[in-house]
């Protein structure tokens, strides 16, 4: 059942009043990255509804409905991209990178919301760290490394109880999007630094101008509560006591990246880093996304529709949140009968909310589909070779 949570009308990230709702979607998936067993689990997991509200003041977009007793974040999760040559390739580099810039040699670094642990292992075993990761998600004894005797992880959410944790640099990687009290969660890590300026403070969230300009609603999803363009998170370190490094764009400018370091004070007074100024790109996009929407949803319901009328088979690659995303918005559960993915965990689990079973690559050398759906356009070379060596001929359109 859909969640009936009221609709809240202020910025969790900046305090002012007045969002702007732009987008509204009833009964979605609450979780779209778990491993469900079967297919009735899949169609039945718990829903909430989508009011996508947008802040004039500080450009922060916002599920206005999110209901947070609809969180099940656990090892029951499944959002490693691991398992991907190009995921895995950028990852290295950008621990490398990371390492380069800060010396991070011989540190102790702290990562919130680690994930099954990969990113934090690299940066162990590239620059001879210690590491704690904390991530309700991790897996016990899954992670192979060759830094293990200098990491430790914590198993629950990150909150004030976990202040002591901290370190030489603070990584925070794809999950302050998870969290709807955003700044009241980047104060509690403020805190945590006390009066120590060197620590790197580092964080990468989704790239939200990027989903407003392609009309992306396979990136919306319950999960993300919190949307961020480079100038609206790099405000909110401003305003929470941070001073901004760096400010960039990476993997095919999908992601956001921001260096940071503590300040004694909020710097919004200080001049605006490449890409911060974009408060009213911001508005005219958001205006894009509500006016494009029902144009882009047909048009890929259709190009599923006419595969069908065909007798042609269609399947998506990639089965975690946008895939689900996909699937739900467009709502297709007979038109895509199997979601492929890399990722051996998920493989024979279910799809939340529409129930297609994710099976391996190598499943399409007997099924043969006709048409491949990419849900991400990073991955598109990749999935091609793959296709190629099972002998698929298919056509593959990513997006």
């Amino acid at each position: 059942m859909s969640s009936t949570i009221p609709t809240v009308d202020t910025c969790s990230a900046c305090d002012a009043r007045g969002l702007e709702v732009f987008h509204e979607q009833s009964g979605v998936p609450a979780h779209s990255v778990l491993l469900l067993p079967d297919r009735d689990a899949a169609v039945g997991y718990p829903r909430g509804d989508l009011r996508l509200a947008f802040c004039p003041a500080c450009g922060f977009v916002t599920n206005a409905a999110f209901d947070v007793s609809l969180n099940e974040y656990s090892q029951r999760c499944e959002e490693s991209q691991g398992f991907s040559p190009v995921f895995s390739a950028w990852l290295r580099r950008l621990a490398a990178d990371l390492i380069d810039r800060y010396d991070l040699h011989g540190k102790d670094v702290l990562e919130i919301g680690c994930g099954k642990g990969e990113f934090l292992a690299l940066v162990c075993e590239l620059g001879g760290n210690r590491g704690v990761g904390i991530d309700p998600a991790y897996v016990p004894g899954r992670l192979e490394t060759g830094a293990a005797d200098r990491l430790t992880f914590v198993t629950e959410l990150y909150s004030e109880r976990f202040s002591h944790l901290t370190g030489d640099a603070v990584f925070h990687r794809h999950t302050l999007e998870h969290v709807q009290p955003v700044a009241e969660h980047v104060r509690t890590i403020r805190r945590s630094l006390g009066d120590r300026d060197e620590v790197l403070f580092f964080v990468e969230v989704p790239d939200t101008l990027r989903v407003l300009r392609d009309v992306a609603f396979w990136d919306v999803y319950y999960e993300h509560c919190s949307y961020f363009t480079p100038g609206s998170l790099t405000r909110l370190l401003r305003r929470e006591g941070f001073q901004p490094l760096d400010l960039r764009l990476d993997y095919g400018d999908q992601y956001v990246l921001l260096d940071a370091r503590p300040s004694a004070g909020p710097t919004l007074d200080g001049p605006p880093l490449p890409l911060e100024d974009d408060r009213d790109e911001t508005a005219r996009l958001v205006e894009r996304f509500r006016d494009e929407y029902p144009r882009r949803v047909d048009e890929l319901r259709g190009m599923v529709e006419r595969v069908r009328s065909r007798g042609g088979r269609t399947v998506i690659w990639g089965a975690g949140s946008k895939g689900v995303a996909f699937l739900t918005t467009l709502d297709l559960r007979d038109e895509v009968e199997l979601a492929v993915d890399v990722n051996p965990f998920k493989q024979g689990m279910f799809m939340a909310g529409t129930g297609q079973q994710v099976v391996a690559p190598s499943a399409l050398a007997s099924y043969r589909p006709d048409l491949v759906v990419a849900m991400n356009a990073v991955y598109r070379d990749e999935i091609a070779r793959e296709l190629a060596a099972l002998g698929v001929d298919a056509e593959l359109v990513a997006l």
